[in-house]
């Protein structure tokens, strides 16, 4: 992991935590962006892929070391009992007095030359794992932040549309104002306050479960960002102010075929499938390797009588050593590695084929979602023309309570529609930068 990244989000986390401290219960303002930085190095859902990144480390620096030598030293030391003579048919049993101590030193160091290419293959597989370990961490780390960009988005959405309820909640009560005030001076019924109170329930109801849905994902952001408990995040306003890039589908699947996480994991598990291939057929080739060593032992005990001294020698050589068996074995080792790299290759193709068929998806819900935010602004504008002209009429008593009922019910549908317009634009960008890895 990129340890400025690491830095950043530390110093992120540390100054939105101070900043809650400091806030209380307004909030901490942060964007999405800021979101992400401090999921990059808090997130408890991240550590498990770091972990496994930091244990490919280790293994290829365990797969390097085949290339050192090998160094074995023993030191013994022993008792060692009287032997005896016999004839070979066991007549004429004679004492055979030995020196009863014994001692034994023994260095030996093989470095190996060639290994039929399996060690070289072995530390290209241990990279090619590191690397497909860091492929996943960030899968894993884009399936984070869309999942905060998703909480982040809809929490800016609930909030938005509290808004709209409660600019509709506060019309309502001036209009039930006017009916109580008309009911007096005998021109409103009494039914008509009541049906007016009824909206006016709803929308309190409404209030109480935008901010209960408010309040569990603020929880979902606070969790999954690894922020502080307590932490109150409030969206970012300018969000909908960005200007999203307009590049065609065509962009959008090249920049996919490049950096969608999934994709380049799947191309890994195609290169350490192969790799894998040249480490099953360097089991046919033989193993050399250079030999040096050197021996003392004591007492001498291949003499008779054995001599009651130490011999040393020391050796150097080259040897070489060949697995027969694998004449017949390799074979079969081989045929199942073809067909972990047929598998690996299928699963490349899938893999491209669902990354192409979701950008494609995401893209043409992209542009729908302007076209749906142009029709929400004309359906805005038209609801709450309409809502004037019934109000006026109502006040005249050229309207029935049912039309304005209709009428403020209209205004707040197209309200909310809109919101969730703007809002879903935002999303889908987000979401075409999920499917081709460049959230």
């Amino acid at each position: 992991m990129n340890n400025l990244r690491l830095l950043t989000g530390l110093l992120v986390a540390a100054l939105s935590g101070c900043g809650v401290c400091a806030a209380g219960n307004e909030g901490q303002v942060m964007s999405i962006e800021d979101l992400f930085v401090v999921a990059e190095s808090n997130s408890t859902q991240l550590r498990p892929s770091f972990s496994t990144e930091a244990e490919a480390e280790c293994e290829l620096s365990v797969a390097r070391s085949g290339r050192l030598p090998d160094i074995n030293a023993n030191l013994s030391v022993s008792y060692i009992g009287d032997g005896f003579i016999t004839r070979r048919d066991f007549s004429g049993y004679e004492k055979a007095p030995i020196p009863h101590f014994g001692e034994g030193i023994g260095v030996n160091i093989t470095q190996p030359l060639y290994a039929g290419g399996a060690i070289t293959a072995g530390i290209e597989m241990a990279e090619l794992k590191l690397t497909a370990s860091r492929y996943a961490t960030e899968l894993q780390r884009d399936n984070i932040r869309f999942q905060l960009a998703g909480y982040y988005l809809d929490l800016y959405k609930c909030t938005n549309l509290r808004t709209v309820v409660e600019g509709n909640l506060a019309r309502a009560r001036k209009v039930l104002a006017d009916m109580t005030a008309r009911y007096e001076q005998g021109v409103a019924i009494q039914n008509d306050i009541t049906r007016y109170e009824l909206l006016i329930s709803n929308l309190q109801l409404q209030l109480v479960k935008l901010d209960n849905t408010i309040d569990i994902l603020n929880t979902n952001l606070v969790v999954t960002a690894g922020l502080p408990a307590g932490t109150r995040i409030v969206p970012d306003e300018t969000i909908l102010d960005r200007s999203l890039p307009s590049d065609g589908e065509g962009w959008w699947q090249q920049e996919a075929a490049v950096n969608a996480p999934s994709i380049k994991l799947a191309r890994s598990g195609v290169d350490i499938s192969r790799k894998a291939e040249a480490i099953t057929r360097s089991e046919r080739l033989p193993k050399i390797g250079l030999q040096a060593g050197w021996t003392l032992e004591g007492p001498i005990l291949v003499e008779v009588p054995p001599i009651d001294r130490n011999l040393s020698y020391w050796y150097v050589g080259v040897g070489v050593s060949y697995n027969v068996s694998s004449l017949f074995k390799t074979g079969k080792s081989m045929a199942r590695s073809r067909a972990a790299t047929r598998v690996a290759l299928d699963r490349l193709d899938a893999a491209v084929e669902s990354v192409s068929l979701g950008v494609r998806a995401d893209y043409i819900k992209y542009l729908e979602a302007y076209e749906e935010l142009k029709t929400q602004t004309k359906s805005v504008e038209l609801a709450d023309r309409n809502y004037n002209t019934i109000s006026t009429r109502y006040m005249a008593d050229m309207a029935l309570i049912t039309d304005m009922l209709d009428a403020a019910n209209s205004r707040l549908d197209a309200e909310q529609r809109l919101v969730n317009a703007r809002i879903d634009i935002i999303y889908y960008y987000y979401k075409l930068l999920f499917t081709t890895g460049k959230i």
